[in-house]
């Protein structure tokens, strides 16, 4: 029996059903060998030669291979149809050769299919071909340069920025549009302007809105308008005129449909849509792949297979009538720079099933395709018809004119399926339903009403528009997408908030700092350039070794060059540089570079483990520091009062605002600090730093606090954790301490001894209701109606709930768990499933964690 490999585990499964068992389908798990990450992997010094390593996880799959290779002379490479595919079957191929279970006698054939179908596996098996050369020496050329940009660029960053963890050759650049954009943003001056709109009435008693477009017989620019004088003065021209409709244009308008879905498209939309992260896409998407229900997901081709067009347009007719279906196929040209990206579009692999119908467990399995199968088959539908009204309403005397835009939709079309989302919210007049307005009629005013605007920054970027920046600029490819964003966010350099991407102190510190000394290396038409010439490698219009010759006589110089600087010297470049962001002016008029604190030291940028800060040069008489991003000139911290002859200071830190007694000496290098509590629920309230107070702040440095000595021995402590306050307590022959969750959160206070005794003894008398452990059900009310499993009512922390396998749904406050029914149950269950979605059983979970080495390539 000839030995199939493929990636992952689900691959082969699915592939196994089409072979049936006249082959052997075994798994590779992902890529089995990689440069070990060691000096002198890629030999600069002798034709940039790559030792390679077998992981140690993937030696037991490549002897899995090679056993099966005793018993069948015939080796079919099956790998997904990319560079990262090709690569992993050359991989295995030179591994198994090294183990010599590939003889000469062996057969090796290489087989790719967009989509994993019983016809596309079959054809794809009939048509064998050899490892693509070239896409080989593309995926080497690649891999050699973030190796030897990595390898030799982040020592550099090691030793001069203390607290940097890596640079590369992609995910420098990435970061530096995050720090960019911040920068922008911070120094985004707002400009104040006004704009006018009066409602207004048809003889007939219908309102419509109108905004003022033409004041004293001048068109209106944007800014012209530009304060709240001018604004009434506008006003008053309009309630001073008597108004009548001077045009009614009513045109014809369509809208076309997006076109189908590549990597980045795709990872934007569902970073719209629903929140995910890159990442988070590819994953899915590569389930959705594997189990045979899309093609393949790494791709910059936007074309369809003529017969899934047909499939498409049999579908939309089938499901909403001929009427939805145009003449002619539409066809979508493909954008790829690089054809050997190019494949098939994301779609279906059967068009007539929707995600109902596929019963998919899994919710950004489920959410995803729906997306996918709903795009596709709109980008195949009739063209939205609409009609597009503007009035125009003015006075007499043409002083006056203001416009009212609407529109209405005569046929949907393809946007009875899907319209495509928004980056950022857009209010759009044109989208507004005017009523039936004559030309010539009197408008009456009911009000008029003057808005005040500011322009505002640009915003931060999301994981979607930084996936559409990366894609404009020509940076990186679909396949590293997700893991570049993924690695500047795991470095610690970036952090994402309600889906923003905001740049840490670390990751802006290194950015000015290759920006000051590595320049050309992240630069974005250099970085785009290179991406260009690995293309025509991947083609066979040039030579990798060539390629890698010419970066690394530069780099290498740049290196040499950059490694004899003291790291005071590369802090007072950077701190030059980041003069405008650190010492903007102060109000006052003084020097924006004396310390606040001591009013003698000179600020300066400085560096630790965590990142950079501007501390004070009389360090350490005065120990004034603050972070180097989103503070005016004096910083954030502030002295909150005196207690017991110590100053309590309220401070700013890495992980948020902290109170702290004292500061640093020589004898007391860490004071007593305490982090202000963050918001959980009901049960614990948030602190604020604008309302922290003395008082406060004294009563937070007392935790942890000592309840008193256990009658059988040992503290009795309170504190605040990652789940609110607790009390906690070990006895000499417990082998680790209990703990108890306080319900009220000032508790954490005032517990006193007797009431700290009985919750521990309740505790310890019932442990099973611990974290960690499932509590007993208040009320069992059987196996779910429909996909079975225990439904229960349970008590938890926040008061009853109702539990069936990984969903928790809490009951309504007016409801008793008494009370509770299947039925009510149920609905309470689909609910919390719809809105938050959850794994249904643990088995899946496992096969998923398997797969993690295939899923590096997204």
């Amino acid at each position: 029996m000839p030995v199939v490999v493929v990636e992952s585990p689900a691959k082969a499964k699915t592939i196994n059903k089409y072979l049936g068992s006249d082959y052997t389908v075994l798994a590779s798990y992902g890529h089995v060998r990689d440069l070990p990450p060691k000096d002198g992997s890629v030999d600069t010094e002798n034709g940039f030669d790559m030792k390679w390593e077998v992981a140690s996880d993937s030696r037991k799959h490549v002897a899995a291979i090679a056993e099966a290779l005793k018993s069948d002379d015939a080796i079919i490479l099956a790998t997904d149809p990319d560079r990262e595919g090709e690569a992993i079957s050359w991989h295995l191929k030179e591994a198994l050769t090294k183990r010599r279970a590939i003889k000469k006698s062996t057969d090796v054939k290489r087989v790719t299919f967009n989509a994993i179908t019983k016809q596309a596996v079959t054809e794809a098996m009939a048509n064998p071909r050899d490892i693509d050369a070239p896409l080989v020496e593309a995926y080497l050329a690649r891999r050699a340069l973030d190796y030897l940009v990595g390898f030799n660029l982040s020592p550099v960053l090691w030793r001069k920025l203390p607290g940097a963890r890596s640079a590369g050759r992609v995910q420098s650049v990435c970061l530096r549009l995050i720090v960019e954009r911040e920068m922008e943003i911070e120094a985004f001056k707002p400009r104040e302007y006004w704009s006018v709109k009066a409602l207004l009435s048809t003889p007939r008693g219908q309102e419509y809105e109108a905004r003022l477009t033409v004041l004293a017989g001048k068109k209106l620019d944007r800014y012209d308008i530009e304060n709240e004088t001018q604004a009434e003065l506008a006003v008053q021209a309009i309630t001073s005129r008597d108004l009548t409709v001077q045009s009614v244009e009513a045109k014809p308008a369509s809208r076309n449909p997006s076109a189908p879905f590549m990597t980045s498209t795709l990872q934007q939309e569902a970073s719209r849509k629903f929140g995910f992260g890159a990442r988070q896409t590819m994953n899915a998407a590569q389930r959705l792949y594997e189990a045979g229900h899309i093609t393949y997901m790494r791709t910059d081709g936007i074309d369809m297979a003529p017969e899934a067009v047909d499939q498409a347009r049999a579908a939309i007719k089938d499901r909403y009538g001929a009427d939805y279906v145009p003449s002619q196929p539409r066809i979508y040209k493909n954008k790829a720079k690089n054809a050997q990206e190019a494949h098939e579009c994301i779609r279906p692999t059967d068009m007539s099933r929707d995600a109902q119908s596929l019963k998919l467990s899994e919710p950004d399995q489920r959410k995803l395709y729906d997306l996918i199968w709903k795009r596709t088959l709109a980008c195949q539908m009739e063209s939205a018809r609409l009609e597009r009204t503007t009035v125009d309403v003015g006075s007499a005397d043409g002083q006056v004119v203001l416009r009212a835009n609407g529109q209405v939709v005569l046929f949907d079309g393809f946007l009875r399926v899907y319209e495509e989302g928004r980056d950022d919210a857009v209010v759009d007049d044109d989208d507004k339903r005017l009523p039936q307005i004559m030309q010539g009629e009197v408008a009456d005013k009911r009000s008029i009403t003057p808005d005040q605007h500011f322009t505002q920054p640009p915003p931060r970027y999301t994981e979607a528009t930084l996936v559409k920046k990366m894609e404009e600029l020509g940076i990186g490819r679909p396949s590293t997408y997700a893991s570049i964003i993924t690695t500047i966010q795991d470095r610690e350099y970036v952090r994402k908030e309600q889906n923003r991407l905001i740049p840490e102190d670390k990751g802006r510190i290194v950015t000015i700092f290759l920006l000051n000394f590595f320049k050309r290396y992240v630069e974005y038409d250099f970085t785009a350039a290179l991406e260009d010439e690995l293309d025509h490698v991947s083609a066979g219009e040039s030579d990798y070794k060539e390629l890698l010759a010419k970066f690394w006589r530069d780099f290498s110089a740049a290196i040499a060059e950059t490694s004899d600087l003291r790291i005071t010297e590369v802090l007072d470049v950077l701190d030059d540089a980041l003069a405008p962001q650190l010492y903007p002016p102060r109000e006052d008029g003084s020097d924006p570079r004396i310390c606040p604190k001591c009013g003698q030291g000179r600020l300066h940028l400085k560096t630790s483990r965590t990142g950079g800060f501007v501390g004070c040069g009389n360090y350490p008489e005065c120990t004034y520091t603050r972070p180097i991003a989103g503070e005016g000139a004096e910083g954030d911290e502030r002295v909150l009062g005196e207690h017991e002859g110590d100053e309590i200071w309220l401070k700013s830190g890495r992980f948020g605002p902290y109170v702290q007694r004292g500061e640093p000496t020589p004898e007391n290098k860490k004071p007593p600090r305490a982090s202000l509590p963050k918001a959980k629920g009901d049960f614990l309230p948030g602190w604020s730093p604008d309302d922290m107070t003395l008082e406060k702040a004294v009563t937070l440095l007392t935790l942890p606090r000592v309840v008193g000595m256990h009658p059988d021995g040992g503290e009795v402590k309170s504190n605040l954790g990652r789940f609110g306050p607790f009390i906690m307590h070990q006895l000499p022959d417990e082998a680790k301490p209990v703990y108890v969750n306080l319900k009220e959160f000032q508790e954490v206070f005032e517990i006193g001894m007797n009431r700290a005794v009985e919750l521990l003894a309740e505790k310890r008398a019932n442990p099973g209701r611990g974290r960690g452990a499932a509590a007993k059900p208040l009320k069992e009310l059987g196996e779910h109606p429909k996909d079975g499993g225990m439904v229960a009512v349970m008590e938890g922390r926040y008061g009853p709930y109702v539990k069936w396998e990984k969903v928790n749904a809490t009951l309504p406050k007016d409801v008793e768990p008494d009370a509770v029914t299947m039925d009510m149950a149920v609905a309470l269950i689909s609910e919390k499933s719809a809105k938050k979605g959850t794994k249904k059983k643990a088995a899946p979970k496992k096969t998923a964690a398997k797969k993690k080495t295939a899923a590096k390539k997204s």
